[in-house]
């Protein structure tokens, strides 16, 4: 019985200067990447992604990671053709999109820029926000320390752990009042609350970007991050990518789907391996690896030859 492959597609986080090398060594990919690195509208936040400190910024992450997960899966090729779902952690799912044919990867690259200036110009407009990890809570104490603190969960990864988003004032108050409840806390480098209330304000003017953007039939469902159901036409792919902005990302539901679905393998695309160590942590019966774990994209290509056989 052939196996079912999943694409993982990774939120911010994990960029680095070598983040577009791999995918590189493809020749199709390097033309890729050669012209989204001579565009005006995209050498900006792509040259900084791999030049400096600036990489963690909104607006040079979000274009940064998608140009990355479309760069990998273009060098990919064929090897990825047997894929049966792809899903996308927070801008990963706008990576997922591109990734499932729904959008050009220039496209893709563009409205992640977008999504960034929004989100940004939104947050600018009221008190500094910031993120805390929370894990290990006792039952029932998560959502009385959230609203002490004036927080809301922003992305589930686990039954007992989530990304939060709140004021920066008491992202630190949170931290302590996690540790002090038993649990652990870690407070993140982000300047943006997303997937909570406080960028309401973004949503509606980055779905009016999409209704405008050329949608394509995804050649194979895209998980939508906020009810972790599969998406397959481009009515329900702008609601959704506009929503998440402003609703909870549920990665846990998102992991389950991919179990219930049938998935044998996945493959997150990179950079980083967050995903794809939550999803062997939780399902580990699917055969789960990052393409950072790889040396080459033959090794890759071998891999996924084996465990799809």
């Amino acid at each position: 019985m052939a196996g079912r492959l999943v694409i993982l597609c990774p939120g911010q986080g994990t960029q680095h200067p070598g983040m577009f090398d791999m995918a590189r060594s493809d020749p199709a990919a390097a033309r890729l990447l050669d012209d989204w690195f001579a565009d005006p509208a995209l050498a900006g936040p792509l040259r900084a992604a791999v030049e400096g400190p600036a990489r963690f910024a909104n607006a040079v992450a979000q274009p940064s990671i998608v140009a990355a997960t479309l760069a990998m899966w273009t060098a990919l090729g064929a090897a990825g053709a047997q894929a049966a779902l792809v899903a996308g952690y927070s801008i990963g799912e706008l990576a997922a999109y591109g990734v499932a044919g729904a959008l050009a990867p220039v496209d893709a690259v563009k409205l992640a820029i977008e999504r960034a200036r929004l989100m940004d110009a939104c947050a600018a407009g009221g008190p500094p926000q910031g993120m805390v990890a929370l894990s290990g809570l006792p039952d029932g104490s998560v959502d009385t320390l959230l609203r002490r603190c004036g927080f809301h969960a922003a992305i589930v990864t686990g039954d007992d752990a989530l990304v939060a988003g709140g004021p920066a004032a008491q992202r630190d108050a949170l931290a302590q009042a996690a540790v002090a409840a038993g649990g652990r806390a870690t407070v993140l480098p982000v300047e943006v609350a997303s997937h909570t209330p406080l960028l309401q304000g973004a949503v509606e003017p980055f779905a009016a970007v999409l209704e405008q953007q050329r949608w394509s039939a995804p050649a194979f469902p895209v998980l939508s991050g906020i009810s972790a159901e599969p998406v397959h036409g481009a009515g329900r792919a702008v609601g959704d990518l506009s929503r998440q902005i402003a609703e909870p990302i549920r990665w846990k539901d998102c992991m389950d789907a991919c179990s219930e679905a049938g998935a044998t393998v996945a493959l997150e695309l990179g950079p980083g391996a967050a995903l794809s160590r939550m999803l062997q942590a939780r399902h580990p019966q699917i055969a789960c690896r990052s393409v950072t774990e790889f040396r080459s994209l033959d090794g890759i290509r071998s891999w996924l030859g084996r465990q799809l056989e």
